[in-house]
C-alpha cells in the first residue's frame, strides 16, 4: 500500500548506515524476503511485478524496521470544554 516503507540499517564497517525503500504508488507494496543469508527488500506492483529491489547481507544487518501505512483515522478526543 502507498506509504509502506522499511527501513534498514547496517554495519558498514565502523559506521552504521540506514536506507529505506518505499511504495511510492497507490497499489504498490513493499515485501521482504530472507533466504540464503540475504535480506531482500522489493517494492511490487499489484500483480507481484518487481519495481526495485534493495539486498543485504544478513550478517550485516543490525536493525529491520517495516512501517505499515495506517489508513484508518481515529476519531480525535473532545478538546476540555467541548461538548
Amino acid at each position: 500500500m502507498k506509504g509502506d516503507r522499511v527501513e534498514v540499517m547496517i554495519d558498514a564497517g565502523g559506521a552504521t548506515r540506514t536506507y529505506e525503500v518505499v511504495a511510492t504508488r497507490a497499489g504498490r507494496r513493499v515485501e521482504v524476503v530472507t533466504r540464503r543469508g540475504v535480506v531482500e527488500v522489493t517494492e511490487v506492483t499489484r500483480t507481484g511485478t518487481p519495481v526495485r529491489t534493495a539486498r543485504f547481507m544478513a550478517s550485516r544487518v543490525l536493525a529491520l524496521v517495516e512501517h505499515p501505512f495506517n489508513d484508518r483515522r481515529e476519531p480525535s478526543a473532545p478538546r476540555p470544554g467541548e461538548a
